[in-house]
């Protein structure tokens, strides 16, 4: 009985990559199966076929490690840099881990707060996915005043470009100073910049971003550049 699998989903289970990166692996050739090119679409023996990604060959089914990581400001959400070494990476905080994990979804450069970085490529595409409406929090400080009906424009929905308009979300005002205003947003979908783009929309210039909650699990009292394994409750929380 043949007991082949496709080979997204061989590189997924390695630990190497989510499937959706291991697709784009193999439609820029840089995936073989014995040797030769792959394709999408082919299927493999993860026990007797060899696939290699750039020369380096995929290990077998690694055991599945979820962790959560503040990433500070100036990291990139990425466990390799296209610009070859101008930013860091939030792996390079992980140093201590012996397993390749790779991040869920992204914060942006200048952003930080809560990242789920994993090895289980079939687990970070259920989490990315966004028909799973999974809710995130973000704390968000604002330069100068923002009043409520900017708060109850944010929570309606808002055009922040291209045709694009945001899903009804949550949004409130927890800190009003002369100089900066702080709101707590969650949103359930995750584009681009969506954040700031939103804020922009109505005028406002986020001076600081930080996700403080994913589906439930939350930053809790992790400190800038600090992680830990989730928990089995945490997990659960995001269907794992």
């Amino acid at each position: 009985m043949e007991n082949k699998t496709r080979i997204q989903k061989i590189i997924a289970d390695s630990g190497y990559c989510s499937r959706r990166r291991a697709e784009a692996y193999i439609n820029d050739g840089k995936v073989k199966l014995n040797g030769r090119d792959a394709k999408l679409g082919d299927k493999a023996d993860a026990n007797k076929d060899i696939i290699t990604i750039n020369g380096v060959k995929i290990a077998s089914k690694a055991k599945p490690r979820y962790v959560k990581l503040y990433k500070p400001r100036g990291y990139l959400c990425s466990s390799s840099d296209p610009h070859v070494g101008t930013k860091r990476l939030i792996t390079e905080l992980l140093n201590k881990i012996p397993e390749r994990l790779f991040p869920v979804g992204r914060l942006d450069v200048n952003s930080e707060g809560l990242i789920i970085l994993t090895n289980n490529g079939e687990f970070a595409n259920k989490i990315a996915h966004p028909s799973n409406l999974f809710k995130k929090t973000y704390r968000v400080t604002v330069a100068g005043k923002a009043d409520e009906s900017q708060a109850e424009r944010l929570s309606s929905g808002v055009d922040i470009g291209d045709g694009i308009v945001t899903r009804p979300c949550t949004a409130e005002i927890i800190t009003e100073e002369e100089k900066r205003t702080v709101l707590l947003i969650t949103i359930s979908e995750g584009k681009n910049r969506q954040i700031r783009k939103m804020c922009e929309a109505l005028g406002l210039t986020v001076i600081r971003l930080k996700r403080i909650s994913i589906g439930g699990v939350k930053l809790g009292q992790l400190k800038p550049g600090e992680y830990a394994d989730l928990t089995k409750q945490e997990l659960k929380l995001l269907g794992g």
